[in-house]
């Protein structure tokens, strides 16, 4: 089977250095570089990697001189896509349209008010007991 970018492979973990792993796809080797291990980030590769570990890769790119990039992350079956969701505005405009425009500024006005009340008396009770003295 030739290797090309983009195959979902298993490989075998054959050495794990500070900047990655190699692994063996097909008797070929690949790295994977450590920011390519997971999706958060990878302070020490040997938490997440053992040598002869099987794991599936997606090979990223094979250069003109056979050096063959692979990626853990990408290779995850359950990849979320990155595109933003759909809308449907009609909906959202029923839903969001519960009630007047007057009473929707109503509720507004009267939450804002309290909340404004509550950051006041948090204020005010931050300044009593000490004063600072102004005789310097």
């Amino acid at each position: 089977m030739t290797l090309k970018a983009g195959s979902i492979l298993e490989g075998t973990v054959i050495n794990i250095t500070s900047f990655g792993a190699f692994v063996d796809v097909n008797g070929k080797t690949g790295l994977v570089h450590i920011s390519e291990v997971s999706d958060t980030y990878v302070k020490n590769i040997r938490d997440y990697l053992k040598e002869k570990d099987k794991i599936r890769v997606k090979i990223i790119s094979i250069d003109d001189n056979g050096k063959i990039s692979l990626s853990m992350k990408q290779a995850e079956k359950d990849k979320k896509s990155l595109r933003p969701q759909e809308i449907d505005w009609q909906k959202e405009k029923v839903r969001n349209n519960q009630g007047s425009f007057e009473d929707r500024l109503s509720k507004f006005l009267k939450d804002s008010e309290e909340r404004f009340q509550d950051i006041k008396k948090h204020q005010d009770s931050k300044g009593k007991g000490y004063k600072k003295s102004s005789n310097y």
